[in-house]
Parts: structure tokens; sequence; C-alpha cells
């Protein structure tokens, strides 16, 4: 197949990872005494509800989770994001996840990670599923720091079809060069770019995208159950 014949656009957080790497990320500055245990619980606990609720601020949020990246050394960050990355990430990188994306590079589909969560905790993330493509929320940076504000449109909701049009662009091609437009994702929050794709996949979905991809009557499937890479093929259509 032809790589700008197919596109495959992968959310990650609750759903190449069977958890959240927002929420990994803090809890290991916790256990590194980098941040106030109590007050952390209790805006993720705040930031997660409005989350679920479809109404979080997400201007408000990145300046909360972004704000230690401007405490501390980049070098600094960087060793601690490699022991973040054997600790607390790849015990939840799942293999389903793993061969689901292993298959479409196979294929020659050009494959990509589209999330919220900022590109300094992600992209080690994406480059180890192999997927060579980060579409995530930009940490502005001066002079090699960290400012603690975010860059450009916040990859979040309508948003993320904002950025996926512009790396597109950015690239020579957009959404209609391609026969099938593939979007993975378990969230009601990114209802805007499933439906901007031609084959939306809801997967381990929360309630309220479950309810809307079975009344419309796209593919659900698991990646945290027994089936094999095979059947998930089949069912997907990567046959």
């Amino acid at each position: 197949m032809n790589q700008q014949r197919h596109l495959a656009l992968f959310d990650l957080d609750n759903t190449l990872l069977n958890g959240d790497s927002d929420f990994e990320w803090a809890q290991f500055l916790i256990s590194k005494g980098v941040v106030d245990p109590e007050i952390q619980a209790a805006k993720n606990a705040q930031f997660y509800a409005d989350y679920k609720a479809g109404t979080l601020d997400i201007h408000a949020f990145l300046d909360f989770q972004l704000a230690p990246l401007a405490r501390h050394e980049r070098t600094q960050l960087d060793v601690w994001h490699g022991e973040f990355m054997q600790k607390h990430i790849r015990p939840i990188m799942l293999d389903n996840a793993r061969a689901l994306v292993n298959r479409h590079l196979e294929l020659g589909h050009l494959c990509a990670v589209v999330t919220a969560t900022n590109a300094f905790v992600t992209g080690d993330i994406a480059r180890e599923f192999g997927i060579p493509h980060l579409i995530a929320t930009i940490p502005g940076e001066n002079q090699g720091a960290f400012t603690g504000k975010p860059v450009g449109t916040p990859s979040f909701q309508k948003g993320k079809i904002t950025r996926v049009d512009a790396w597109l662009e950015s690239i020579g091609l957009w959404q209609g060069s391609f026969e099938r437009r593939w979007f993975y994702s378990d969230s009601h929050n990114d209802l805007p770019l499933l439906e901007w794709s031609t084959n939306p996949v809801a997967v381990d979905a929360d309630d309220t995208l479950k309810a809307h991809a079975t009344a419309q009557g796209w593919l659900t499937i698991t990646l945290r159950d027994s089936t094999t890479p095979a059947a998930l093929f089949q069912k997907i259509g990567l046959v």
C-alpha cells in the first residue's frame, strides 16, 4: 500500500497505554519530592473530573501541568524522564497496542500519535512504540529551558484537527490525500478528530464515546484482553 493513501492516528493515554502518561508523570514527580502531593492530588482530581465531563479548561490545566518543567534544568528533567519511562510507562504499554502500531507500519501507513499531553512527556513514548510522528501540546522553551507555558494551539478536542491539518500541510498533504484515515481513541473529548476520520475506532472507550460509537456504527475494540493480533487485525480490516 502507498504511504500517502493511508493515515493512522493514535491517541496515547488510555488507548495505546493502559493508563495516563500525564497522571503517571505527576505520580513520578511526587515520588521524587518535586511537587506537593496534597496539592497535586487535589488539582489532578478536579482537572480529571472536568476532563471526563468535557469541560476542562485546557489552558488552566497546562499552566498547572507545565509549571514543574520550568523549575528544573533540562538535563535533570531528561534524567528523570528516563527513570519515568522505565518505572511508569513501559509496564503500561499494551502488547496489542504494539502489535496494532506495527501492523499499520508494516502496511506502509503514515502513522502519528495525537495527544493532549505535552511533547516532553510523550516524545519518548511515541518513539518507544516506533511511531515516527508526534502531534502533542508543545511546552514553550527559552534558551533550552522550559517556560511553563504552552506554545501554539493545544492538541486537545478541536485543536487536534487544527494541529493534524497543519502537520499534513507541512509535509505537502491534506486529509483528501488519503483513501483511509484511522483514528484510535478512548475519549469523547476526541469526537472532533474521530468524526474527521474515515475509520474512527473507539478503543476501551469511556461511556460517552461508547454510546456515540454505537449510535454511529463505529468500530469498537479493546486492546486490553487476550484477543490475538490476527483477530484484532481482521476486525479492524488490516489483513
